[in-house]
């Protein structure tokens, strides 16, 4: 295991800016509203040659147990228990709270070391407050400011000490880089967990994991960030994003819900597999629709999955409803898989993973090229290419020139005369012959240059 170290403290301190200024990436959301993060976020962070696994928890509050702030607070105390160190950071500038010294009572009582920061002390406008955090009794407060990168050289002597005191050898070599690498080649599959919000994303996540890893309850919008955690199912490595839900565009105006939308669909643009989770009793609404069209758009293998089936009104009614609106609404992708599940009971989630690995292995598949143009000419006897101003359409030859989705080119001496409704019974054909059922399908077609025409430059 890694040195793995978690930020902890109350509320807009600065724990998502300073994780992002480690890690090196934007991944955190960051505002000045209290409370932003929720779920904790892990990442791969550096300071100078010491490499570590790093934490990002939401804001320490003193809550009931039961409550959503209650419930945030234990999956911070999970990930400190889990951590070899825990950086404590107060608001230099505010100076200590009552919150403050509740919180690091508690933590005194923990097995983990901790090491406390005082952040936004940039031009030592937080030394008054990092005075004060000596009376926590956790040990000499750092000076900090997330925001500007200064104190990291403290921070990192403080850091170095933790690690050789937890046996960690993954600092002064390249231990990481070498992991990195075999990351790279390893390719773990990235699928992402998207839908409207309170359609019960988390809850799938958590399922799948077979922990409480991400929050869940019964309020709307809970997961604000797309949180990234990497697993293992079946010897196959997967980093499984769970997402925010995403409303319809008109309805969203606070600036919070429009990062956490944009962190969303960025984490569709990156996904090779997505899992879209709808409501039994709401099945492919328009949003849904809306979400389904950006999947397809950015070429990722899509599944459907109808959640809440052990709590659907009429489980016929809801099926055809969803059968009707994919026909009508995404007939560009036939066969998308579709199943039906219930993430709070856990029947029926068994089939996921299966449908997702399948379906990843279609979005990989290649064709042989001769075996392509063999059934290219059978097509094209079968179903001549039409006459076009006179003259009938020659089509050459046809290549797979890319996967992920399947790609495929077509030659013709005039390829911008070829009707739409040509290059869909040939799509229709490469799905039917091939098994390309299910995820998206791109036939573009080129123009074959004439060896006689004189160029001109």
């Amino acid at each position: 295991m890694p040195f793995t170290v978690a930020i902890i403290g109350r509320p807009n301190v600065g724990k998502s800016t300073l994780f992002n200024r480690l890690t090196g990436k934007r991944q955190a959301i960051v505002d000045d509203t209290p409370g932003v993060t929720r779920d904790r976020r892990e990442g791969d962070a550096r300071i100078g040659d010491l490499d570590f696994r790093l934490i990002d928890t939401a804001g320490l509050e003193d809550a009931e147990a039961d409550a959503l702030e209650g419930r945030m607070r234990q999956q911070t105390e999970r990930a400190v228990a889990e951590a070899d160190a825990a950086l404590f950071m107060i608001d230099g500038r505010a100076g200590l709270t009552p919150v403050d010294e509740h919180f690091a009572q508690w933590l005194r009582g923990c097995d983990t070391r901790v090491v406390v920061l005082a952040n936004k002390c940039e031009g030592g406008a937080g030394e008054a407050g990092r005075l004060e955090a000596y009376g926590l009794g956790l040990g000499d407060p750092l000076p900090v400011s997330a925001e500007h990168g200064e104190g990291l050289g403290e921070l990192y002597d403080a850091l170095v000490e933790l690690a050789e005191a937890a046996g960690a050898d993954n600092y002064g070599d390249d231990t990481v880089a070498e992991a990195d690498t075999k990351t790279e080649a390893a390719r773990p599959l990235q699928l992402a967990i998207v839908g409207r919000p309170n359609v019960g994303k988390s809850t799938m996540v958590n399922v799948l994991l077979g922990e409480d890893r991400m929050l869940t309850g019964p309020e709307a919008g809970i997961t604000r960030d797309a949180i990234t955690v990497p697993w293992t199912w079946e010897g196959q490595e997967i980093h499984l994003v769970d997402t925010a839900g995403m409303r319809r565009k008109a309805r969203v105006d606070r600036k919070l819900e429009k990062l956490s939308v944009a962190d969303s669909l960025k984490a569709v643009q990156y996904a090779e597999v997505v899992v879209l989770v709808l409501d039994s009793n709401a099945v492919l609404e328009k949003q849904d629709l809306t979400i389904a069209r950006r999947v397809i758009d950015e070429g990722r293998a899509l599944i459907i999955a109808v959640n809440k089936w052990d709590a659907a009104e009429d489980r016929k009614a809801s099926l055809q409803r969803l059968s009707d609106k994919l026909q009508t609404s995404l007939p560009q992708v036939r066969g998308i898989p579709v199943l039906t599940c219930s993430a709070k009971t856990g029947r029926g989630m068994d089939r996921l993973m299966p449908a997702v690995l399948q379906t990843y292995e279609v979005w990989n598949a290649r064709v042989p090229t001769a075996e392509l143009n063999r059934w290219f000419e059978m097509m094209m006897e079968a179903h001549p290419p039409p006459v076009v101003a006179g003259r009938r359409l020659r089509l050459r030859y046809i290549t797979q020139v890319k996967t992920r989705p399947p790609t495929f080119s077509i030659f013709a001496t005039r390829a911008g005369k070829i009707p739409e409704s040509y290059l869909r019974y040939l799509a229709n054909g490469l799905r039917d012959d091939f098994g390309l059922e299910g995820v998206p399908l791109r036939l573009n077609t080129r123009q074959r240059e004439n060896p006689y025409d004189k160029k001109r430059k």
